[in-house]
């Protein structure tokens, strides 16, 4: 017995619309990616001279900003979006450079929790300040009246994505 294939959503634009329908959401894509490439590249490039620190360290400290009493280790690469290997040496280093500390837990010794330290704090607030800064200079062509729309139209296309994601 042969199994049927799944057809492809039907859609009532005809082949021309769907091919430039296509063409549109790749624009779109690569405008992102483009966007998100240009800050993330020149933010680097400014926490390197200025700060001497990498984003994924600075990345590290602001989920623990957040969190005052600390974090479990193995929250941190769920919360950032990466695997714990590649997470381990930057906490690592972040141990060993003052930043935060890393302790067992009391109620679990397997368990390990991160948390920023004085030191730590302060150095990240400055580099925040620092991120802000650096951030608005680079958007400030951009016209401010504009951006509540555009971040508004970003939000609903995260849901669509993420929509699309959940189906089965």
């Amino acid at each position: 017995m042969a199994l049927a294939k799944e057809s492809p959503p039907v859609s009532p634009k005809n082949g021309a619309d769907q091919e430039a329908e296509y063409r549109a959401q790749t624009r779109l894509w690569l405008r992102l990616l483009a966007c998100t490439t240009l800050i993330e590249g020149e933010l680097r490039r400014r926490f390197r001279e200025e700060f001497d620190f990498t984003m994924p360290r600075f990345d590290v400290l602001a989920q623990l900003d957040r969190e005052p009493s600390g974090l479990v280790l193995g929250e941190l690469p769920k919360r950032l979006m990466v695997s714990a290997g590649n997470l381990t040496p930057i906490v690592d280093r972040l141990v060993e450079d003052g930043y935060i500390t890393r302790t067992p837990s009391t109620l679990d010794r397997r368990v390990q929790i991160v948390c920023m330290t004085v030191e730590g704090r302060k150095a990240f607030r400055r580099m925040a300040k620092s991120h802000g800064s650096w951030l608005a200079e680079l958007l400030a062509e951009f016209p401010t009246d504009r951006l509540d729309g555009l971040i508004g139209e970003l939000d609903q296309l995260k849901g669509v994505v993420r929509d699309s994601l959940d189906k089965p």
